[in-house]
């Protein structure tokens, strides 16, 4: 189903979301993910909601199966932006280069300040500051900038 480099990303996500480190992903530990990603009002139905997809205690396995189940046929274009929207919450469209910056050099498969140069010099941001990440998931996907509606 995956890689071996794929599920090390998995398991890396896996024990950032395990705040309390017991092998298992609960409700504290989805509302302190939320929480460390800047999100501290998420209502506890919506915690529900995503627990009750678990066939029950989410442990690595259970995980690993569930973001297997989801990603079957998922869209690439879809599943990137997806992961950009988690730091979106107000769904502007648009993250702060300074956000940007700040999570890509100090989580998970940590980007050096070379490749932090690279990105925004391939995409800069607008003169506020912004990066527009639908266009930028565009131009991955596509290798073409999107036409503005």
């Amino acid at each position: 189903m995956f890689e071996q480099a794929q599920i090390q990303e998995f398991k890396e996500a896996f024990t950032i979301m395990d705040q309390n480190r017991d092998g298992f992903i609960d409700k504290n530990d989805l509302r302190d993910t939320f929480a460390a990603l800047g999100r501290l009002n998420v209502k506890q139905e919506e915690i529900d909601e995503m627990l009750k997809e678990a066939p029950g205690p989410i442990n690595f396995t259970v995980f690993l199966t569930m973001f297997g189940e989801k990603l079957k046929g998922a869209d690439p274009e879809e599943t990137i932006l997806n992961a950009f929207k988690v730091f979106d919450p107000e769904g502007k469209g648009v993250l702060r280069k300074d956000y940007v910056t700040h999570m890509l050099t100090t989580q998970a498969d940590r980007f050096t300040p070379e490749e932090m140069e690279q990105m925004f010099a391939a995409f800069p941001p607008d003169v506020a500051g912004n990066l527009d990440y639908k266009n930028l998931v565009h131009i991955i996907t596509h290798g073409e900038e999107k036409d503005q509606e």
